[in-house]
């Protein structure tokens, strides 16, 4: 019997070495650097707090860290020309933790959240191997250039606008949610391309919660492997979104539920994720989702 579960096997070239994608699930551990994250309530805006709990994840098994230090979350002003957080002061938030994790972990692999070009060229400087560009290219005109230049690997996000966009969009039928990932992916690949930058070079994520309305996340979390037909891998990112929060209302009086509420739910979505063709999963908490991605994995291998 065939396995009805499947996804890609890929090399993806970072800056410094060259990652294996498909014959195990790759966990990346988010730090946000931050003073109004959603998922932490800025638990981690002091630098040493931040390294110490990167250091945590990577004790509890991530392979990646993923570091931010401008919230995305929904209603926020980022990617536009009043964003609340400059290069400067992202780069100030970044840097020291990234420096202090290096030092820590000199293997350690990180990726910068950010759609800045200025920093994203000052964070591989310091040793940042990823640029996680939630814009996809679409929010810094420069940003392409750079990453030609010094030659990171990337994550190319789907975005559905601008964050304080993403409430009044209109709900799309699957067909036309699909189309619309297909053609904005397929975007910024081009914008990849153009700038000299090589396939082998970029993961893909679909976006979930960016620009997507709440039914729509489950349409792309049943489908998304049809968007391995762009042909590079794909990273998923479904821990503890408010779509979860919002299916276990009945389980909390009608409201959605709470981010700290969300943690088993982040697990089912991960691991659906990961069966439907994702080779990376962005998560909060790190040994759970090891766990979930190991039970995943065995079904992928039979």
């Amino acid at each position: 019997m065939t396995n009805a579960f499947a996804r890609s096997h890929a090399s993806w070239r970072l800056r410094s070495r060259t990652l294996e994608l498909g014959r195990r699930t790759l966990i990346m551990g988010v730090v946000n650097v931050t003073p109004d994250s959603f998922s932490d309530g800025g638990r981690f805006f002091d630098p040493q707090a931040a390294i110490a709990h990167a250091l945590a994840l990577l004790d509890e098994g991530a392979h990646l860290i993923d570091l931010g230090a401008e919230s995305t979350r929904p209603g926020s002003r980022a990617g536009g020309s009043s964003s609340i957080v400059s290069a400067d002061e992202e780069q100030a938030r970044l840097l020291p933790v990234l420096e202090g994790i290096l030092r820590a972990r000199p293997q350690a692999i990180v990726s910068v959240d950010t759609y800045k070009a200025a920093t994203a060229r000052a964070t591989l400087a310091a040793g940042a191997e990823i640029v996680n560009d939630v814009s996809g290219f679409a929010w810094d005109p420069e940003m392409a250039a750079v990453c030609a230049v010094l030659k990171p690997g990337l994550v190319l996000m789907h975005s559905r606008g601008r964050p304080e966009e993403w409430r009044s969009q209109p709900q799309l039928e699957p067909d036309e949610l699909l189309a619309m990932l297909r053609d904005g992916l397929s975007a910024s690949m081009a914008a990849a391309a153009r700038a000299g930058i090589q396939p082998e070079a970029i993961v893909l994520d679909p976006g979930y919660g960016f620009g997507k309305r709440f039914g729509e996340n489950y349409a792309l979390l049943v489908r998304q492997s049809e968007l391995l037909s762009l042909g590079r891998p794909l990273l998923a990112g479904v821990s503890r979104k408010s779509f979860l929060g919002r299916t276990l209302a009945p389980l909390f009086a009608g409201s959605d539920a709470p981010v700290k509420a969300r943690e088993t739910a982040s697990l089912a979505a991960l691991t659906a994720a990961i069966l439907h063709g994702a080779s990376i999963v962005r998560v909060h908490a790190v040994r759970p989702a090891v766990e979930a991605a190991l039970i995943a994995d065995a079904v992928l291998a039979e």
